[in-house]
């Protein structure tokens, strides 16, 4: 087990700065040159990991203004936990040494929206594998839904919120990621890891974190109050 060189505080705080530097419009674009890509021949420490929806709009090194070698990034259509997410994941905490997890959402979610339209009572055909994806964020689709409305189990796409259904399939992605693994899961324990939700706004910039678990205080690291526009 390779042990994290900063504090999930301390890689947290990097991430918020390098968000909110992309937000002002101030991007240093850090550690991109042909010094860095030498010093990486041979060896990555990144201190951070990052699991995100496939989307395109969600470049995470340039979100949070990082460099090559800074994160450790995989993503798929709407940040569904799989088997492969789950070990590249572990091989980051175990192997790299990284301190912090963040699992990024964002509004205007194209799965999100799918799985509504699976959630409603005439979903459009799709194939095999996305309907096999999109069965994982059902779940939020019904949970929001069935709070709301008694009177049908089928989801009407015009009369639900697909950004908070986001947020909650954002919340079961962490959770899902933390109770698929055990090396995940001691690591947050024993304070050496922490995992963070956040919902990316693609109009403002802001990575808005929603919750974590672990030893990290959201309010300490100077980050804006973002979670209160949720």
């Amino acid at each position: 087990m390779t042990a994290p060189r900063v504090t999930p505080q301390q890689a947290w705080d990097a991430l918020r700065q390098g968000n909110t530097r992309f937000i002002e419009g101030t991007p240093q674009h850090p550690r991109q040159d042909v010094e860095r890509r030498s010093e990486l021949q041979a060896v990555q420490t990144p201190d951070a990991a990052l699991f995100g929806c496939a989307d395109s709009r969600l470049s995470a090194e340039i979100i949070f203004d990082a460099g090559l070698g800074d994160l450790f990034v995989a993503r798929n259509m709407g940040h569904v936990v799989a088997e492969s997410i789950t070990a590249s994941m572990e091989y980051a905490v175990s192997e790299l040494g990284v301190a912090i997890i963040v699992v990024l959402a964002h509004d205007s979610c194209g799965a999100v929206a799918a799985a509504i339209d699976r959630a409603s009572s005439t979903p459009t055909p799709v194939p095999q594998a996305v309907e096999n994806v999109l069965g994982s964020i059902v779940p939020s689709v019904q949970q929001l839904w069935l709070a709301e409305h008694t009177d049908t189990p089928y989801a009407d796409p015009a009369n639900i919120d697909a950004d908070h259904v986001g947020r909650i399939h954002l919340a079961a992605t962490v959770s899902e990621l933390l109770r698929s693994s055990r090396i995940i899961s001691d690591a947050v324990a024993a304070g050496q890891l922490a995992v963070v939700g956040c919902q990316y706004r693609l109009a403002e910039g802001f990575a808005v974190p929603l919750s974590a678990v672990g030893p990290l205080d959201l309010a300490s690291s100077g980050a804006p109050d973002l979670a209160s526009r949720a």
